[in-house]
């Protein structure tokens, strides 16, 4: 079911053999044991048991999980005559990268296995690759909202101290956000439903790698708070200057626009033609940040920041008197400046001198 905004649908997972092109060797092996064997074949699941104490849970075991719609078929027993261990290779019936693999498993592990060992002694585990690369998606999509707070909050806290403001870094994070979630949004809409991937010689909607989310917000969250720090530190300079607001924004935008979009088309054309690559990794990697940085460097950083900037007005230089005191002075507040408040009014216009 597709989500609007498509950012609420990302799905992290691992692109199998089955997206690569239909030129490659192992998407063509990987085909024709779909083909003779069923999709599910490319990635199966192992199936520990340890019956100790229940003679009788392996039959129970092979019973409960043949008779689970998502499974296929249930390869013999083999059981570990030193240790006692039973593994069981099952069979889904859908591919590694498909969704209902990952449901699959969790079923299996939430349902299946605990009904048919009960509350005797005996343990069952599921692992395998397919279950390994589900279990790591998982718990990267778990700590990417704990990594972003934590890179948002410290850079939030840097911003307030070289600016000496609450609005301005707080404005810079909740754009960068917005830079961010474009991103993951056009990646789910190329990659996981299809939409243009013909484009780039995509062949098959994948889910996106699941370390690829975190990558993308580290390098456009660096390369963003250059372009931020680039631009506000003229716009704060000239307010310094003149204390009017408007005036430092057209100053900060006039001095600083050209070298913010010459630098961002560089790293734009870099990154896109990684989106021509074969690998669907590769192609996820280049069109992510093209699109990222395309967007926080002409919307974000052009319109939006002046914008909001604007219509702000001194408010954006607001800062609580007691928290200028706590704070040490940062890179662009000059000595004369260390009279005024600047949580009560920006310095007079030159003109009021």
């Amino acid at each position: 079911m597709r989500q609007f905004p498509p950012v609420l649908g990302l799905r992290v997972g691992l692109p199998d053999d089955g997206s690569l092109p239909h030129n490659r060797t192992e998407r063509r092996a990987y085909d024709l044991v779909a083909e003779g064997f069923g999709p599910g074949t490319n990635g199966p699941l192992v199936i520990a048991a340890d019956p100790t104490g229940d003679p009788g849970v392996l039959d129970r075991l092979v019973a409960t999980v043949s008779a689970d719609p998502g499974i296929a078929s249930v390869a013999p027993t083999h059981i570990d005559r030193a240790t006692g261990i039973a593994t069981l290779v099952v069979f889904p019936t859908t591919s590694p990268q498909d969704k209902a693999t990952a449901d699959t498993i969790a079923r299996l592990r939430t349902d299946v296995l605990p009904t048919a060992i009960g509350h005797g002694p005996a343990r069952a585990h599921v692992g395998g690759a397919a279950a390994s690369l589900s279990d790591v998606g998982q718990r990267t999509s778990q700590r990417l909202p704990v990594f972003v707070a934590a890179v948002l909050a410290m850079s939030f806290l840097l911003l307030m101290l070289i600016f000496r403001s609450i609005l301005v870094p707080l404005k810079a994070v909740l754009l960068n956000l917005l830079s961010i979630s474009a991103a993951y949004g056009i990646m789910v809409v190329v990659f996981q439903w299809g939409w243009g991937g013909a484009l780039i010689g995509l062949e098959a909607t994948v889910p996106i790698v699941s370390f690829i989310p975190m990558f993308l917000f580290a390098i456009l969250f660096g390369l963003s708070m250059d372009y931020e720090v680039f631009l506000l530190s003229r716009v704060r300079e000239e307010y310094l200057r003149t204390g009017d607001n408007g005036t430092a924004i057209v100053e900060g935008i006039s001095r600083t626009a050209r070298i913010i979009t010459s630098a961002a088309l560089i790293m734009v054309a870099v990154f896109l033609s990684f989106a021509v690559a074969e690998d669907p990794s590769t192609k996820m990697f280049g069109l992510g940040l093209a699109t990222a940085i395309f967007i926080d460097a002409t919307v974000v950083r052009m319109v939006l920041v002046p914008a909001t900037m604007t219509l702000l007005g001194r408010t954006n230089w607001w800062l609580p008197k007691w928290l200028d005191w706590m704070l040490p002075r940062g890179p662009v507040d000059t000595d004369d400046t260390d009279a005024e408040s600047t949580s009560e009014a920006p310095p007079p216009r030159l003109a009021d001198r």
